[in-house]
């Protein structure tokens, strides 16, 4: 009888606490998830979805604390040009110093003169654009096709960023953090400023890359950016945890409803949410 391989462990978390000047943003928070594991975290606008990102990204450290632990891919301390190529990540709520892709690259950052494959190769550097400089090998230039093609952008390769809509500079984005092959990717609202065609376009590119077995974190407070391919649900609430468990215990419209403090009613079109 052949046992199966344990799995590796993205993210060990325990006790955690993360503050903000004089002020604890994060409390006691203890969370585990495996190396290609989906998981959603659920929460409205300040519940501190923001500072656990920029926790898990190395720019905030835990408190420190006998009992506090927080360990990445089994580290707990890395370089983090060494982090960002086993961890790819899309936010706007990240400096540009840190080298991971934030939705204001493409709205401002980037030149109008920058192709989608060139911004996507300029990933490799944490660079705003190809600059004369920088050295671009082929086996970068692979792999930069690779990651449009993982999320069905080879198509804007040769347009310029300029010209693209929000939902093309979101594809090119999100090539931009594939282009080291993570292992895990974190996406923070992905679909905000998208209109209803570039939501769901994206929504099938994401579960596509879900299906090819990358692991996929999901920060959100859109019912409709869930994934069907995504069984587990973190609420967040306050600073804390307040839920734990599948989607199928914790997608109701009471539990949903206490997490927002507000009347929630829940609807389902298929495998897709919304919520009114």
């Amino acid at each position: 009888m052949t046992v199966p391989a344990p799995k590796e462990s993205f993210l060990e978390m325990r006790h955690v606490n993360v503050a903000l000047g004089d002020r604890i943003v994060l409390h006691d928070l203890s969370l585990s998830i495996q190396a290609g594991e989906h998981i959603v975290i659920l929460g409205p606008n300040g519940c501190g979805k923001s500072t656990l990102i920029r926790t898990l990204t190395c720019e905030l450290y835990p408190l420190v604390r006998p009992e506090t632990e927080l360990r990445i891919f089994g580290r707990n301390r890395w370089d983090l040009t060494q982090l960002r190529r086993h961890f790819g990540i899309v936010s706007d709520n990240l400096p540009g110093h840190q080298g991971y892709a934030r939705t204001a690259d493409t709205a401002g950052c980037l030149t109008g003169r920058t192709t989608g494959l060139d911004a996507t190769l300029a990933g490799f550097f944490s660079a705003s654009t190809l600059w004369p400089h920088l050295v671009i090998t082929g086996e970068m230039r692979e792999a930069a096709w690779e990651a449009l093609a993982r999320i069905d952008a080879t198509h804007l390769a040769q347009r310029l960023v300029g010209e693209m809509s929000a939902g093309e500079k979101r594809r090119i984005l999100i090539a931009r953090a594939l282009v080291h092959r993570p292992r895990q990717l974190l996406l923070d609202e992905p679909s905000n400023a998208l209109d209803i065609a570039a939501q769901r376009e994206l929504r099938q590119a994401l579960r596509k890359l879900a299906a090819d077995g990358i692991g996929i974190i999901l920060v959100t407070h859109h019912l409709a950016d869930i994934l069907p391919e995504m069984d587990r649900l973190l609420l967040m609430r306050d600073g804390r945890i307040l839920a734990d468990g599948l989607r199928r215990e914790l997608l109701t419209a009471d539990s949903l409803s206490e997490l927002f403090r507000t009347p929630v009613r829940l609807g389902h079109d298929g495998d897709w949410l919304h919520t009114w």
